[in-house]
């Protein structure tokens, strides 16, 4: 039996590696020169690092399950991180509880409720009660207004721009979890790790095992159409060559799939055509120092166009840069924003410019080089009762199936939440 899968990011690579276990053939399919999606890696100066910042947290199991199949478990390398503030044009540490508790922009009560709101929240299982309820509801009902105003929302519109306005209290749920979740247990004190090399090992490495267990992985492939031939699929790429199959697995984003498979179900079209994206611009700096001890800084101040500030030499290695800094500037936005369309200069002026704001010491000099990455389809936004409105794994197709992130509810997009849904999505539709 033969399966094709659409889309050679970590969700396809994964899900190629279990069926090549399940003995079936398989061919992955990728319109990029490489592998790896929004877990590529590109060269920045002389390095090769994480095109956008990712980092492997305590509670990543499954990522952690699968990496020790390659042996990489054996290189994550685990270290404490502290966390930043900057509000009212002030940089503040806010990464234990002494620190929380002398946090000037807030009182002693308004410290009080934010901080029962963090624990609440931690205590919640299941978040399909706060689906129902918008996320600045459930704030500003624990927090105070005041909290809501000064911290929830300056951090909401940076990670989700106006569509805030749009979300469930799950995403707060969610982006709070995955916070606990990197404290290690008793000593609360938070530790992310990475593998030596960042992504671009993890890549190698799997895109190697593959290729030794028989996947063909065929990059450069860029998909035109999707059709059903009798029992069989028929994927037609750009170049017109024609590839047969009896199963195929869409994992690119729904807005790419309404382009290829014109014939899907019109109910899925309908919830496919509904869902509301994020995308992402990011900014890569290489510099000549470092700017803070914070691996994420959380910008709260009106104005300044970025999401947050995440120093990746704050965790990795200093050496791994010749003591050079890695920095990533993000910014959430959605997908037909028009700062999509403007040039790297433009963009990386504007972020810099940002940067400069939040630490106004930094020279032009001090900037080795800085590149941009872009994607318009990030994550699904999580909007009220998102689960009961997101689409199917199934097209409607005989044998043509779907899976991507608009599939993850009440969870950050993470790797390991991308892994984690492929298992789920293999046991239903492959019983693996």
């Amino acid at each position: 039996m033969k399966a094709g899968i659409v889309g050679g990011g970590m969700l396809g690579l994964y899900l190629a590696h279990r069926l090549r276990q399940a003995g079936w053939e398989v061919t992955l399919l990728e319109g990029a020169p490489e592998p790896g999606g929004l877990a590529s890696a590109w060269q920045i100066g002389p390095y090769t690092w994480d095109k956008y910042y990712h980092v492997i947290s305590l509670s990543d199991t499954i990522l952690r399950s699968f990496l020790s199949e390659t042996g990489l478990d054996k290189t994550i390398v685990w270290k404490e991180t502290r966390t930043g503030f900057y509000t009212d044009g002030r940089l503040y540490s806010m990464s234990n509880t002494r620190e929380f508790l002398a946090f000037p922009p807030l009182s002693l009560p308004d410290k009080l409720r934010l901080g029962g709101t963090i624990f609440l929240d931690s205590l919640i299982r299941s978040p399909r009660r706060l689906e129902k309820m918008h996320v600045s509801d459930w704030l500003i009902r624990w927090s105070g207004k005041r909290t809501f105003s000064k911290i929830w929302l300056p951090l909401l519109k940076a990670k989700l721009g106006d569509s805030w306005k749009k979300t469930s209290a799950a995403f707060i749920w969610a982006t709070i979890r995955r916070m606990y979740a990197a404290r290690r247990s008793g000593e609360k004190k938070e530790m992310f790790g990475y593998v030596k090399g960042g992504y671009s090992t993890i890549l190698s490495t799997v895109i190697s095992l593959l290729r030794e267990n028989g996947v063909d992985i065929r990059t450069g492939f860029t998909v035109a159409r999707i059709q059903k031939k009798g029992d069989k699929t028929e994927i037609t790429g750009e170049n017109r060559e024609t590839l047969a199959f009896d199963r195929v697995i869409l994992t690119v984003p729904p807005p790419v799939i309404l382009k290829i498979l014109p014939e899907v179900d019109p109910v899925e079209k309908e919830k496919m055509s509904a869902i509301p994206y994020l995308g992402v611009i990011c900014v890569s700096l290489l510099l000549r120092r470092h700017l803070s001890p914070f691996y994420v800084t959380n910008v709260t101040e009106e104005g300044i166009p970025i999401t947050g500030i995440i120093e990746m030499t704050a965790l990795v290695d200093q050496e791994t840069f010749d003591s050079n800094a890695l920095v990533y500037l993000p910014r959430y936005l959605e997908p037909n924003d028009p700062l999509f369309d403007r040039s790297d200069e433009e963009i990386i002026r504007l972020f810099t410019g940002a940067l400069r704001k939040v630490h106004p010491v930094l020279t032009e000099e001090e900037v080795v080089t800085a590149k941009v990455a872009r994607s318009r389809y990030v994550f699904a936004l999580p909007v009220l009762n998102y689960s009961r409105i997101k689409p199917s794994f199934e097209t409607g197709i005989d044998g043509i199936y779907m899976v991507n992130s608009a599939h993850i509810t009440n969870s950050t997009l993470n790797v390991n939440e991308t892994i984690t849904l492929a298992n789920e999505f293999l046991n239903k539709m492959f019983h693996l």
